[in-house]
This record gives structure tokens, sequence and C-alpha cells, in this order.
């Protein structure tokens, strides 16, 4: 097959995916990020590159976000919101990490394949997405690319959704939000 014919298999595979991404959830998850004083975001992986992108379009909108991890990451208190993407539920890192933040009196949100993960039960908003895990064949779908990419790929644009939510409910443009974009590039 050629690039071209990946690619439509590609677009075809996520259209049905983000079909499945429950909109109650979705809109809970948009209250929670406004009703919170600092966001934080965290995961593994290619998952923790999606959520970086996530936090930068929320510093973007005026949001306190964080990228756990990061030198210049804030100390979560009580009423902050901890965003964790793990298609498992189970990495252990991030596990230690949503258990520190309910202790910490934070919500935790989970974008997962796995909402009866580790993290997904302790999570106050889970939001399922479709995929496939390491630990498993096919998850709740299977996919032509390899490992966690479907996974990956939907985070991004359910992440990228939400920020256009976001966008509406506060009325917000991009003109608006190039006045946070960085300008030390």
């Amino acid at each position: 097959m050629k690039t071209a014919g990946y690619l439509a298999e590609i677009m075809e595979e996520l259209s049905q995916t983000v079909q499945q991404i429950p909109e109650s959830k979705a809109e809970e998850l948009v209250n929670q990020i406004t009703a919170s004083k600092k966001v934080f975001v965290t995961g593994a992986g290619r998952s923790g590159f999606m959520g970086k992108s996530f936090a930068m379009r929320m510093m973007h909108m005026g949001i306190d976000a964080y990228v756990v991890g990061e030198t210049v990451t804030a100390n979560l208190e009580p009423g902050d919101l901890l965003i964790v993407g793990s298609g498992s539920g189970e990495t252990k890192t991030l596990v230690a990490i949503a258990e520190k933040a309910k202790h910490s009196g934070g919500k935790v949100a989970a974008v997962t394949i796995s909402p009866e993960s580790t993290i997904g039960q302790m999570a106050d908003i889970v939001i399922p997405l479709p995929g496939m895990t390491k630990d498993q064949s096919a998850g709740s779908h299977s996919s032509i690319q390899p490992m966690g990419t479907l996974f990956e790929q939907t985070m991004l644009l359910f992440y990228d959704a939400l920020i256009l939510r976001f966008m509406e409910k506060k009325g917000l443009d991009s003109d608006k939000m190039y006045g946070k974009h960085a300008n030390l590039e």
C-alpha cells in the first residue's frame, strides 16, 4: 500500500474513534478545567507528548496549566485538577502521581482506554477513548497502526476539541490566544 492509502486508512480509523467519545464526559471535563485554579497534565511516552501539547494550548487560553515533572511545575493544591492520559491506566509512575494528587485534595481526570483500570477507578472523571494498549492485542478498537498510536492520535484530537469548546464558552479566538504565545523563539 502507498502512503496515501495508509493516510486514508488512518483517517477512517480516527473518524470512527472520535464518534465513540461520550459528549457528556467531555463537557464535564471542560467544566472541571474551568472550575479549577490550576490544571496539571501527565502521561508517559507518546501519551505524555499529547498531554504537553494540551497544556501548552491551555496556557495560550490563560489557564494556569502545568506538565507534571517539568522544573517550572507548581504544587498541586485542593481544588486543582490532574489530567492523566494513559491507555492502560496501569502505568506505575502515573498511578503514583494520581494517588498523590488525590491525597493532596485534587481532582483527577483519566483519559484512557481502560476505565476499569487503577487510574480509572480513582479518577473523578473518566473519559474512555478507543484504542489498543501495549498489554492487549486489541483494546476496544482494532487498528492497522502499531502499538498505542490510534489511542494517542485520538487523545490529541480530543484535547484539541476540548480547546475549541473552551474557546467557544469563553469567547476566545486565535488572535487573543497569540497574545500568550512564546515570543522568545
